[in-house]
């Protein structure tokens, strides 16, 4: 497995994963990642200061998921979004999400003071990978929300001293 910076040529790759997933969870609905803007240009929208996302290839380059990390909130609040971590489901349970996780929080460690996500309760799974990976339940979203219909959230503070 490789796991690399999105490309260009990945785009229509990962939008047709995170759509399907969506639909497997029934999240292809309004107030969640399914009406983002940025959805068929990943690559163009990640490609920004503070901002980054990651794919996971198997051997033969076929693009399994990925996983990104975008500013949150106010520029002073200092805190980063987990955002579009999604895996086809033969992707699942083999390690490759905790790798694109690893990935992602490395580089917001370098950047933010804080890693905030939202997600859904029915995303039973991903839910308990978060608590797993040290992400705290929050009891509401943080300020600021596109995803309205999200209704699970959580929040990883760094230790900056590290």
């Amino acid at each position: 497995m490789n796991i690399r910076t999105i490309r260009a040529e990945d785009n229509s790759k990962i939008e047709a994963i995170i759509r399907n997933v969506l639909i497997e969870f029934g999240g292809n609905r309004s107030g969640l990642a399914w009406e983002d803007e940025s959805l068929g240009h990943l690559s163009d929208f990640y490609n920004q200061e503070g901002r980054a996302y990651w794919v996971a290839l198997d051997e033969s380059g076929k693009l399994l998921g990925g996983c990104g990390i975008a500013e949150y909130g106010l520029p002073e609040d200092n805190i980063c979004e987990l955002q579009k971590m999604y895996l086809l489901t033969e992707a699942r349970g083999k390690g490759i999400a905790a790798d694109l996780l690893e990935a992602s929080l490395r580089f917001a460690k370098q950047h933010y003071k804080s890693c905030y996500l939202e997600t859904l309760q029915n995303m039973e799974a991903a839910n308990r990978f978060y608590i797993k990976h040290g992400f705290r339940k929050l009891d509401a979203p943080l300020a600021g929300s596109d995803h309205f219909a999200c209704d699970a959230w959580y929040i990883q503070e760094f230790d900056l001293n590290q």
